[in-house]
């Protein structure tokens, strides 16, 4: 396995650069020392950045404040981050700032903290009652994202056409908890809300080698909740018949080769089915759905991998990462659930990442 390189030039520039309401403020970016972006499924990225606020005058007599009442960098300010090799920097960030914190140390420069949030924060802010009639779950993301003023691209998800009931949740717990059932994930990129089923994301494959990129890696492989089956039952509220679903076979196991969780989990414990209980499901059909989604899930979470590499961009939630060097148990294609995106002046630019896959190799 070869690792792509991360710059194309001899001395390969890391650190991270800021726009400001679209323009580059290289103020902003030169007074920054930390940087941190997480970004998890389910979507809605956070960002924290920290700054020293403390700079001369232009006289050179005395300092003062480097963001006042005046600076572009407030409350409510569009700001994006780029990162990666400097002379090909990739946006990994765009939201608005969400609070600012004045941070005051004896003996140091103060410093000023800024958190901000990607587009989906206007999903989380208050709650709604409300019922979606006769619609596909690909019908209910474009609705709730037109609520929210975004622009939804959805890859399938057109059936099944159902009622579904927002009881005093937020539009994005209620998105997230539709589109779980269905093994569905959403993301935001710019002002787009993403939305495709797992097994049709597509971002892309990082290739690590250990001790090269990959600076360290912790992989567990745990049984604790894998199951043979899932079962899911319910009640039809137009005619008050029983609904049910089961699953007994992978449908969407995602990346990787091996042998199974599933499969290891038969071998030493026999079988062990799981019932969900408290989901609100209508048809056999949509059970059925539910239950699949379900088994996947556990499945896929079999073998998890928890670790950091030099700073990469393209590490982002629903990109592959193929892991090499370690054994040949554990080299596998994993798939990124969760990144941090990291940089300060005593680590530079790195990337803590997790990832799952549902094999464990031979």
């Amino acid at each position: 396995m070869t690792e792509a390189t991360l710059s194309q030039t001899a001395i390969y520039s890391a650190r991270p650069t800021l726009r400001i309401a679209g323009a580059e403020d290289v103020r902003v970016t030169e007074l920054m020392t930390a940087m941190k972006m997480e970004e998890s499924e389910g979507g809605m990225s956070t960002l924290e950045l920290r700054f020293n606020n403390w700079v001369s005058t232009p006289d050179g007599g005395s300092a003062e404040l480097a963001f006042n009442s005046s600076s572009t960098l407030t409350l409510g300010a569009a700001l994006s981050v780029y990162t990666g090799d400097a002379a090909t920097p990739r946006e990994i960030f765009r939201g608005k700032v969400s609070a600012l914190e004045m941070v005051c140390t004896f003996g140091k420069a103060p410093e000023l903290v800024v958190l901000a949030e990607d587009a989906l924060t206007a999903a989380r802010h208050g709650r709604r009652s409300k019922i979606y009639e006769d619609m596909s779950p690909a019908d209910l993301v474009n609705a709730v994202a037109g609520n929210l003023s975004l622009k939804p691209s959805v890859d399938g998800l057109t059936s099944p056409s159902d009622t579904w009931a927002q009881i005093n949740e937020t539009d994005l717990s209620f998105l997230r908890r539709v589109l779980s059932c269905y093994d569905a994930d959403m993301q935001v990129v710019g002002d787009a809300l993403q939305v495709s089923a797992r097994k049709d994301v597509q971002r892309g494959t990082v290739d690590l080698v250990l001790y090269n990129q990959l600076a360290k890696v912790r992989i567990t492989a745990d049984l604790a909740d894998q199951v043979s089956g899932v079962t899911v039952a319910g009640w039809s509220a137009k005619d008050g018949s029983a609904v049910k679903g089961e699953a007994t076979s992978l449908t969407n196991a995602g990346p990787g080769a091996g042998k199974s969780g599933m499969s290891w989990m038969q071998d030493v414990f026999s079988t062990r089915s799981e019932h969900l209980a408290g989901f609100a499901v209508s048809s056999n059909d949509e059970a059925t759905a539910v239950a699949n989604a379900a088994l996947d899930q556990r499945t896929r979470r079999f073998v998890r991998a928890e670790g950091t590499a030099q700073g990469n961009a393209l590490l982002r939630v629903g990109a592959l990462v193929a892991i090499s060097g370690i054994s040949p148990q554990y080299d596998n294609t994993y798939y990124v659930v969760h990144a941090a995106h990291v940089f300060d002046m005593q680590g530079g630019y790195r990337t803590d990442f997790r990832a799952e896959c549902a094999y464990l190799g031979n």
